[in-house]
């Protein structure tokens, strides 16, 4: 069993090489994931210059998602066939290429594209950040390196907001991606300074089932999406929502009758893999979706600034990278049980303290619930993701790290859709009342939303006074529903995973110390 001191004299052995290969490869994956969030505080400003719709501007943030959720697996597999820092290098620069082109190209459509294009060379990346990772470090080292990059990419969505935040404060919209093409370009030529990566038996890519998970996880996330909208009874949904359960159940059939396939689907009857798995989405769907939920209380109730906003959410990066590196070695005490349940349950106890946050309520009030949630996604973030890592065999563990980065995109996409959804119904619900009060062309504004009906309130001056106080008070309903909904998610998530996930007695997630006979790498 290791201790906190031994934690530490078995960083300082790490080689500088290995500590530029972490670096670099958690710079990547903060990359990826902060171009997930970095458009939240920018899409009032890309309404006006570019006059997308509310659906639109859903699909701006969303496609990118969508297209690394679908081909994650797939670019996991081709990592471990052609090399993975090579697929580091050109996905960085498929995403570096995609963030310049709303700079030439601004119209809706192509901002949509563009984004979609980012998508794809982001699943290059991700997989291969945590892949070159587990492959590179001896078992000695591998459980603080993952530690490392788990907190960071659990940080990456308060990096993009808060960077967003920064740019937005002096520029337009078109800065947020300046500064994704740049940071792209810049991490595509680090990458080619370090070492590469690769299996000695270069395992064959399943193409076919490639295609079959890409299309399974594209049609469901894209349900998912636009359930909100349509309801499941629009024939567009149901239809999507029927692809894609015949595709996975297609992906199943193909992969247990396939001699090299791209997933082992048995590894998810393994309890460490299948429980991390389910624990990495509960947690992306908790944490993008509060974020949805935030940055407008934030802007709309608070009356914060994109900067303001962002630094108001920064604190949660600080509990949840430093709980995040010491989690391996908690988990190596009391078991994967005991840090998921114990990390779900203090995410649900946060989530249940945003939802009861007033008209009145001032940001000490919020910073708290914030920092409980973060230290909950610190406890939980690191053990799930390397139990999924510890449970598959070497030669896939660029399948295993995009299994990873998959849970992760379909939590946020469900995330975001269903904290969407019930905001929305919880404000329509409340300002239904006031609407017959109004002229008609302000009903539907004002029923639209509460950026919509304070901009309605401010153009009819100080008589429209208590519409804005009634509609904030709406959105205040709608919010903490949704805040409720997701910790009930996250309570039974927790309650589940106390059956699946494996006990104390594993020590699958120990971090054995080098025998004394045995040299440091």
């Amino acid at each position: 069993m290791t201790t906190p001191g031994t934690d530490t004299v078995e960083i300082a052995r790490w080689t500088r090489a290995q500590w530029w290969m972490l670096t670099v490869s958690c710079l990547a994956v903060a990359l990826v994931v902060a171009a997930m969030a970095a458009l939240y505080s920018a899409l009032p400003q890309i309404a006006v210059a570019t006059g997308a719709t509310q659906a639109q501007l859903t699909w701006i943030v969303d496609g990118y998602t969508l297209v690394l959720a679908c081909l994650v697996l797939p670019a996991g597999a081709i990592g471990d066939r052609y090399g993975r820092r090579a697929v580091l290098v050109a996905g960085l620069a498929v995403f570096a290429a995609a963030s310049a082109l709303p700079l030439l190209l601004s119209d809706p459509a192509w901002l949509i594209a563009a984004r979609a294009l980012a998508g794809a060379g982001a699943a290059l990346v991700m997989p291969s950040t945590l892949s070159i990772l587990t492959a590179s470090f001896p078992p000695a080292h591998r459980g603080r390196a993952v530690g490392v990059w788990a907190g960071v990419a659990g940080s990456g969505a308060v990096l993009g907001i808060l960077g967003a935040g920064l740019l937005l404060e002096r520029w337009s919209w078109l800065s947020v991606f300046v500064g994704l093409t740049v940071a792209g370009a810049v991490l595509a030529g680090l990458a080619c300074t370090i070492a590469e990566s690769r299996q000695r038996e270069h395992p064959p890519v399943d193409w076919v089932g490639a295609v079959a998970v890409a299309v399974a996880v594209a049609a469901i996330v894209f349900a998912a999406v636009e359930v909100p909208a349509r309801g499941w009874a629009d024939p567009l949904v149901a239809a999507t929502a029927g692809i894609g359960v015949a595709a996975a159940v297609a992906f199943v059939v193909v992969e247990l009758r396939s001699a090299a396939p791209l997933l082992d689907v048995r590894l998810f009857a393994r309890r460490g893999f299948g429980a991390g798995s389910l624990s990495v989405t509960i947690q992306f769907l908790v944490t993008f979706g509060v974020f949805l939920l935030l940055v407008q209380y934030l802007q709309l109730i608070f009356g914060y600034g994109p900067l303001a906003s962002a630094l108001a959410l920064a604190p949660m990066v600080v509990p949840l990278v430093v709980i995040s590196v010491i989690a391996p070695w908690l988990s190596s005490l009391v078991g994967l049980r005991v840090m998921t349940v114990v990390g779900l349950l203090t995410i649900a106890a946060g989530l249940v303290l945003v939802s009861r946050l007033t008209l009145a309520a001032h940001y000490p009030d919020l910073l708290w619930p914030l920092l409980i949630m973060s230290a909950g996604l610190g406890l939980c973030t690191a053990p799930a993701t390397y139990a999924i890592v510890a449970d598959t065999p070497e030669a896939k563990h660029g399948v295993a790290a995009a299994v990873n980065d998959a849970a992760r995109e379909i939590g946020a996409a469900i995330g975001i859709a269903m904290a969407g959804s019930v905001l929305a119904a919880g404000y329509t619900h409340r300002i239904a009342p006031a609407l017959s009060q109004l002229p008609e062309p302000a009903r539907g504004p004002v029923a639209d939303s509460l950026a919509a009906a304070l901009q309605v309130a401010d153009q009819a001056g100080p008589v429209a006074a208590p519409l804005a106080e009634f509609a904030k008070a709406a959105f205040v309903h709608g919010s903490g529903q949704a805040a409720l909904t997701l910790a009930a998610l996250t309570t039974i998530g927790a309650i589940a995973l106390a059956f699946l996930a494996p006990g104390p007695t594993t020590r699958r997630f120990r971090t054995p110390r080098p025998s004394p006979s045995t040299p440091s790498p």
